[in-house]
């Protein structure tokens, strides 16, 4: 008799050959001839789709895959295949334009040397690397969003300084200052006003006149540094009239010229009365910017007491509430002992303060200021000593739910909040080298 085994193996059962295991999936080695027998008609035959043939001609297939392309060096072709001696003798002997071998600098300090390294074997000052450094860099921009060669040759030599000085503005207010210091033969001294007063003139809203100057012509920024600093002296004056001529000297707009001309030689009451009017009544709270080495190079300093937001009110009315410099070497004293302490430049806002002056460091400036916010630390300068709510416009240091904040004097007041920790006299941005606006930045805060 013959034992018939099912063709389907089970899963948990195998069979071994040779000690090998059989598949049980695998048709037999020498299986047994069939014949199948079936009728096709046309009906079972499909028919062709011309959405289904592959085209003669088939379109190439997009290359998604793109190789890695090293950003292009800023050092000239030909000078990249110089070693650090090469670079060395082309710094030392001013052996190409100023923007060509501008970019040696940099490279040198990848390889490892410091700026008075690079000054001891080229000559070149550290803060004269800087410029060059920083000018090429602005050069570069203004070139890229040009097509007009004339302008960016004009300042192939000795460019640098004045190009440095136009740092902090954007492209397009770097382009419209160029061509001005071009057309006005304007030197650095001029370069560094002009790029002032192109940053900070929409912070001046408000200010007498400042409607009469467009933003958009650098000529009349200028214009109206010029003239607010002609109604710091005495009507009439000697010196008032000449800041007056300076800034119509160079002011562009029609508009512009014409107030300039009204106060240089008088306007009728009634226009005195509509421009008293358009004045926008503001109060600014200074934003600025510390600039690296500004505390080292100012004639005159301040020194307060510095206490952290996160300490709360009690920290900041321990902190010392007079500073006194005396003796032939200025000493200062304070009436107690005090961890931290920060020096600034004698700025406007802070030099007069008297006692009670503190710096509050805020870790977080999204947390103090209503606007334009750049996630990093800041020291808010405070009067302890005009800790009273008088101001409508002003703005005080204030205890919240959350932590310390700054409360304008209109809402303190409305809320019937009478006292606070001290008015804001000055907030104060850490100096910054990561982007083209880190030197110096002076915002005010409406």
């Amino acid at each position: 008799m013959f034992s018939l085994k099912s063709s389907i193996s089970s899963p948990f059962t195998q069979s071994t050959t040779h000690g090998l295991f059989a598949n049980p999936n695998t048709r037999p080695v020498n299986p047994s001839p069939r014949t199948v027998s079936f009728t096709v008609t046309a009906s079972m035959i499909p028919r062709k789709s011309s959405a289904n043939l592959i085209p003669k001609n088939p379109p190439a297939q997009r290359q998604l895959y793109q190789p890695f392309r090293p950003p292009s060096s800023p050092i000239p072709p030909q000078f990249r295949s110089l070693d650090s001696a090469g670079k060395i003798e082309i710094l030392s002997g001013r052996l190409a334009l100023w923007f060509e071998y501008a970019p040696l600098i940099s490279s040198l300090y990848s390889e490892g040397l410091t700026p008075p390294n690079i000054e001891e074997l080229t000559g070149i000052t550290s803060i004269e690397q800087n410029r060059l450094i920083v000018g090429a860099k602005v050069r570069d921009s203004i070139l890229q969003s040009l097509h007009e060669p004339e302008l960016i040759s004009a300042f192939d030599t000795g460019g640098a300084e004045l190009l440095y000085e136009i740092r902090l503005l954007s492209t397009t207010q770097r382009v419209a200052a160029a061509t001005f210091i071009i057309d006005r033969n304007i030197d650095s001294r001029g370069a560094q006003d002009l790029a002032r007063a192109i940053k900070d003139y929409p912070s001046r809203r408000g200010d007498v006149g400042w409607l009469d100057f467009d933003y958009n012509l650098p000529g009349d920024c200028l214009a109206f540094l010029y003239y607010r600093q002609s109604r710091e002296n005495k009507n009439p004056s000697d010196q008032r009239t000449a800041m007056l001529l300076q800034a119509l000297d160079v002011a562009q707009s029609e508009k512009a010229k014409n107030k300039l001309n009204k106060d240089l030689y008088g306007e009728k009451d009634d226009e005195k009365a509509k421009e008293k009017e358009d004045e926008v009544i503001t109060v600014r709270v200074p934003v600025v910017r510390l600039k690296f080495g500004e505390v080292a190079g100012a004639s005159s300093v301040v020194v307060l007491p510095v206490c952290k937001a996160s300490e709360g009110e009690k920290k900041i009315l321990e902190a010392p509430m007079e500073i006194i410099a005396g003796g032939d070497f200025k000493v200062v004293e304070a009436e107690k002992g005090w961890k931290r302490w920060v020096v600034l430049p004698a700025w406007n806002p802070v030099a007069a303060i008297g006692k009670g002056g503190v710096a509050v460091s805020f870790r977080d400036d999204r947390k103090v200021l209503p606007w334009d916010g750049k996630e990093e630390p800041l020291l808010v300068v405070t009067d302890r000593e005009k800790n009273t709510v008088e101001a409508d416009d002003g703005y005080y240091l204030v205890v919240a739910e959350n932590g310390l904040k700054l409360e304008k004097g209109s809402e303190l007041k409305a809320r019937e909040v009478k006292k606070s920790l001290g008015m804001v006299l000055l907030v104060v941005r850490p100096p910054r080298e990561d982007d083209d606006d880190w030197q110096t930045s002076h915002e005010n805060w409406d």
